[in-house]
């Protein structure tokens, strides 16, 4: 798929018509686009049934059986973005602009982008056994049985694990000696920077008194980019707050932004398009309450989308901010007043006391660790002390951001209320990339585990961490140190976090073609996505979504199911999704090999 990447409009057209005349002479001859549409529609029809008639006169009948159901789910696809309910709903027609572009029509291909026309050249080859996924006889057994079969199996098994040690290779963990060794070197400097010495390092309170939160300090003891120093002046002016953990800050690479430490700045160094993007938000009055969180609160402090489980937010801000974080409408600075009142919590108590059918809490924010030991204990016990919780799950970046906070006075609240066979408390975490799992957060680990505690991993598939293998390294590296790999989010429709989004197809194909390779111990966490206000649609699950619409600039529709769809009527949901072609230009530019990603258009 490079070349399309690299292709004019007019290339493309070629491709489009040669993928499929027969669509091109309908469009072409059709006197009207409904005429168009019935005829379109007719021929879908008669292709889908032709896919599995066994006459030795249909086209299909010596089709490979996986690009036979490829082709009947593109018919699906294609067949979905023709309707004029879709239409109706999205406002677009890819339909009429097929039509001019088949036509001929004065300005016909400025109507539309190379993404369009990449979206229909592989929807025209799929839906006639062309997409190349599959050559047509290829087996995966030879016809031999037995022990010589097993051999020829095992065989290829060790071609799919040689793929993954290869791919490994391409990126670092921080259990990289040489990573250790200029990690360690920066710390020095770190703490040579504020006349601090080395015991400090271990002390959680050190690190939060020396949050990094202005450029100048930061930009004295790493080298930034330019674009990086573009964001941070952005960021100021528009009065956006970025905080980083002297910690954290050690995971950089000192000299300037390299392959082994771009996803660690790029979550915390807010970028010239995020800024731009909240700042034009702030000038509309959109509401950046992307997941409609306040639609979903009770009562302040408490979210709920979910039977049993609620979410519970004492505090309103963490020792790090991420720039993608879902509540970056509402997450403030360390300094501002960001606390929930002990009578504003009480009285959430009270309304979770008063529901019996919530068995779990999520106290989450902010990160609720950054308080103290006394007053968590206090919120733990009084939560515990409710009969009919029995699980609650803290959800925290302490152990990316400033795994020392893990000490024996949070270990010793911990342990009161942790009590198997009636209560469990939970650590729920977010590890990004495998370069943050160090010997720090590993003993960070190791103290909760000895307790008996289960520990799972929550992570945000964004651009940074979505090339090949690169997620499946980092499930390996937090499974083999005692976490759980728990969900994998597709990012969201936030406009102003657009340097963070993947297409949906994306982690489709990573979870089909990358993480399917791996034990299932390892690939534990379920891909999903967060759909507002009505809660997490899982994207294994097809009958869960489905693509509505390509828009003239190649972005696809998706609509959303709410997952109680089966049990009451529920809402859709309507969701514009990353073009596939911007991304795999994207990956180019970067050094990607796109070759190795060409059966992303196939993932819907």
């Amino acid at each position: 798929m490079k070349n399309w990447i690299q292709h004019s409009k007019e290339k493309l057209v070629e491709k489009l018509w040669a993928a499929e005349p027969k669509i091109k002479s309908i469009l072409k001859n059709s006197n009207h686009i409904e005429e168009a549409r019935f005829i379109l529609f007719d021929y879908l029809n008669r292709l889908e049934r032709d896919l599995f008639n066994m006459r030795s006169d249909t086209y299909f009948v010596d089709l490979n059986i996986i690009e036979k159901r490829n082709a009947k789910e593109c018919n699906r696809v294609l067949s979905n973005v023709m309707r004029t309910e879709n239409e109706h709903l999205t406002g677009a027609s890819p339909l009429e602009r097929l039509i001019e572009i088949a036509k001929e029509a004065p300005g016909s291909l400025e109507k539309i982008n190379e993404a369009f026309l990449c979206e229909f050249i592989a929807l025209f080859r799929g839906i006639t056994g062309k997409s190349g996924k599959h050559v047509t006889g290829q087996q995966v057994f030879s016809m031999k049985d037995g022990r010589d079969a097993a051999m020829i199996r095992s065989e290829q098994l060790d071609n799919y694990a040689s793929l993954i040690r290869r791919n490994f290779r391409r990126y670092r963990t921080g259990f990289d000696r040489t990573l250790i060794r200029q990690r360690q070197e920066l710390k020095k400097e770190i703490l040579s920077y504020f006349g601090a010495e080395e015991s400090q390092w271990q002390d959680y309170m050190w690190h939060y008194r020396h949050i990094i939160k202005d450029a100048k300090i930061l930009g004295d003891l790493v080298r930034l980019e330019p674009d990086e120093v573009d964001g941070l002046a952005c960021a100021k002016e528009m009065h956006i707050p970025f905080e980083i953990t002297p910690y954290y800050l050690s995971l950089f690479n000192k000299s300037g932004r390299t392959d082994a430490d771009r996803q660690i700045r790029a979550q915390v160094i807010p970028g010239p398009r995020y800024c731009q993007g909240v700042k034009e938000s702030r000038e509309k009055g959109i509401d950046m309450d992307f997941m409609g969180e306040k639609s979903t609160s009770p009562i302040d402090g408490i979210t709920r989308r979910y039977p049993e489980i609620l979410i519970l937010k004492p505090y309103n801000s963490c020792p790090q901010i991420c720039v993608y974080c879902q509540r970056n409408w509402e997450i403030k600075s360390i300094d501002d007043d960001v606390q929930m009142s002990r009578k504003k919590v009480q009285e959430a108590l009270a309304w979770i006391r008063d529901h019996e059918g919530i068995t779990e809490v999520l106290v989450t924010g902010g990160d609720p660790l950054t308080l103290k030991n006394d007053y968590l204990d206090w919120l733990l016990g009084e939560i515990a002390a409710i009969k009919h919780v029995e699980r609650i799950r803290i959800g925290t970046r302490i152990l990316v951001t400033v795994p020392f906070r893990i000490n024996e006075g949070l270990l010793d609240v911990f342990k009161k209320y942790h009590e198997w066979g009636k209560r469990e408390i939970a650590i729920v975490t977010h590890f990004e990339h495998a370069a943050e799992m160090t010997p720090d957060s590993l003993d960070a680990v190791k103290k909760i585990k000895n307790l008996g505690m289960n520990v799972y991993n929550q992570q945000v598939f964004t651009y940074y961490n979505s090339r090949r293998f690169e997620t499946c390294l980092l499930r390996k590296m937090l499974k083999v140190s005692g976490i759980d790999p728990y969900y994998a989010f597709s990012t969201k429709g936030k406009e102003e976090t657009i340097d963070f989004r993947v297409p949906i197809a994306r982690i489709e194909q990573e979870r089909r073609e990358e993480a399917r390779l791996q034990p299932g111990l390892v690939r534990k966490d379920e891909p999903v996505f967060n759909v507002p206000r009505l809660g997490k649609s899982h994207l294994q699950a097809w009958q869960d979504h489905e693509v509505i619409m390509i828009l003239p600039d190649g972005r696809r529709i998706y609509r959303f199911y709410s997952w109680e769809v089966r049990l009451v009527t529920a809402l859709d949901y309507l969701y514009t999704d990353v073009a596939i072609y911007d991304y795999l230009k994207r990956l180019s530019e970067d050094g990607e090999n796109i070759a190795d990603y060409s059966t992303i258009w196939y993932y819907f």
